[in-house]
């Protein structure tokens, strides 16, 4: 730490990385620990999901948070909490833009924090880098070497060309960014990571913002608080104090608070009890659901509360005028009897991610015809709960007028089924589609056109001017000199 002015001190960079789930974020997260011989030892076994992580080079820190996608990046902002100061866009140098990407982009822009392009796999014999900035350039990336202000390197995970270089390109852009922070009043800053050890119950994950973080500090979020017991490094070492950037494992939380959740220190527990029951007393949003709309109902199981949070964030973010999306129950932990149970009396549909299914609740699933859904990727659970979103969007039904037609002549009639001789008079005319039967231009009847001749030849497509036979069904008696106006009525459903 160094001092500035006004009892500010310069901070390290906190850097989170994003990007589409298949363009190495997180081998290149590895070739950075690697690179930087960084080791996470474990330590009384609490360091399996600490989220984070520094490096240093020459002397300088970097904290790269090492989340589960943006999803759980969008979950953090949207609790308020600016987690980090610096971007990491990975995009594939061989496979370009992807959707992913888009929204990793809209994610960095919306958070207002600099962007960096790191254009992975550079290995590669496909990789085409300057394509992708071109790609780049559509979705208003502008990388420096096309005269833009967004710096880019190649790099490559697998050979470690480029890993250097990036993290000189995040010191660099850190000492632009003059990134200084407040250390002498108390200690602010996100939770990022949580989970339940067995032994020693909440296990949370902190990265601070401002200020110095000790042993026996009272802290507390909007829902939890905190005694300090103990305090870890990201290598599971203890530390007395932790400071600004700094990624920390505590202990001592009496309930779980939720990810992206901003936290501050207080003189005593009377006080960061008075926070808690402030916001609590604040209360929930609640949502009036209208009969009109259908609801998917849906049951969360996840591996740790990390990856429940990351889900739910980016669940949030589901808005449809048609459906309702209302998630029934969520919990870590495998898929047991009572998930199988609720997901028959509320018509839930199961989602679990990285848990598998007790033997019982197996059995009974089949049972049932209860089939929960597994997942290794956060963004492969969201598209499934977007498709069974979409399956309930009742279709809407447009009309397209096509033309008219005037009727010149009456040659068969049978049982419903008319043949006539008429000529386009509006637009254009095709078979298989619906008319109304106009007279004196009042609508006196509906049918259909079956088939369309011209010259006695079936035809598909018959325009204006044209005198054509046509095979009309419907109830209405047709007369010369009626009209026919000719419509398609096509089904439209509301993209998600």
């Amino acid at each position: 730490m160094i001092k500035g002015k006004e009892n500010l001190v310069v901070k390290p960079p906190v850097v989170v990385v994003l990007g589409h789930i298949d363009h190495g974020k997180s081998t290149l997260l590895e070739a950075i620990k690697k690179d930087f011989r960084i080791t996470e030892k474990e330590s009384g076994g609490i360091t399996q999901h600490i989220g984070a992580y520094e490096v240093e080079k020459e002397g300088k820190k970097i904290t790269f948070i090492d989340t589960p996608g943006h999803e759980a990046f969008s979950a953090m902002r949207s609790r308020g909490a600016k987690v980090a100061d610096i971007a990491v866009l990975v995009v594939d140098a061989a496979e370009g833009v992807k959707e992913q990407t888009k929204e990793a982009i809209q994610v960095v822009k919306k958070s207002g924090i600099p962007m960096i392009v790191a254009l992975n796999k550079i290995d590669k014999k496909e990789a085409q880098p300057e394509k992708i900035k071109q790609e780049l350039a559509k979705e208003n990336i502008l990388v420096e070497s096309l005269k833009g202000k967004i710096p880019s390197v190649n790099v490559s995970a697998k050979t470690g060309e480029g890993i250097e270089k990036l993290v000189e390109i995040v010191l660099l852009m850190a000492e632009v960014e003059d990134l200084k922070t407040e250390i002498s009043k108390g200690a602010e800053g996100t939770v990022i990571e949580n989970f339940l050890d067995p032994r020693k119950g909440p296990v949370i994950t902190l990265i601070l913002e401002k200020g110095i973080l000790k042993e026996d500090d009272i802290l507390a979020t909007s829902s939890a608080l905190a005694k300090v017991k103990r305090l870890n490094n990201f290598q599971g070492r203890p530390l007395k104090q932790a400071y600004p950037s700094q990624p920390v494992q505590i202990l001592g939380f009496e309930t779980m608070p939720k990810i992206g959740e901003r936290f501050k220190v207080f003189p005593d527990i009377d006080a960061a009890k008075k926070e808690i029951k402030e916001e609590k007393e604040k209360g929930p949003r609640v949502f009036l659901i209208s009969e009109e709309k259908k609801v998917l109902n849906i049951i969360l199981k996840a591996d740790v509360l990390g990856s429940l949070e990351a889900i739910e964030g980016a669940l949030e973010s589901f808005s449809l005028d048609e459906v309702v999306l209302r998630i029934v129950k969520k919990e870590i932990g495998n898929i047991g009897v009572s998930d199988i149970q609720l997901a028959e009396s509320s018509r839930a549909k199961i989602f679990a991610f990285r848990v598998k299914m007790d033997e019982t609740a197996k059995f009974f699933s089949h049972q049932k015809k209860i089939f929960p859904k597994f997942f290794e990727v956060i963004y492969e659970l969201i598209e499934e709960v977007r498709k069974e979103m979409k399956k309930l969007i009742a279709p809407k039904i447009e009309r397209v007028d096509l033309g008219k037609v005037k009727i010149l002549v009456l040659f068969k009639k049978t049982k419903d089924v008319q043949v006539i001789g008429a000529r386009v008079i509006e637009g254009e005319i095709t078979k298989n589609t619906s008319t109304e039967v106009l007279r004196e231009e009042e609508v006196i009847g509906k049918g259909k056109i079956k088939n369309i001749q011209q010259e006695k030849k079936d035809i598909v497509l018959a325009g204006k001017g044209k005198e054509i036979g046509i095979l009309f069904e419907g109830e209405t008696e047709i007369k010369e000199g009626d009209v026919l106006a000719v419509f398609k009525e096509e089904k439209e459903k509301k993209p998600l």
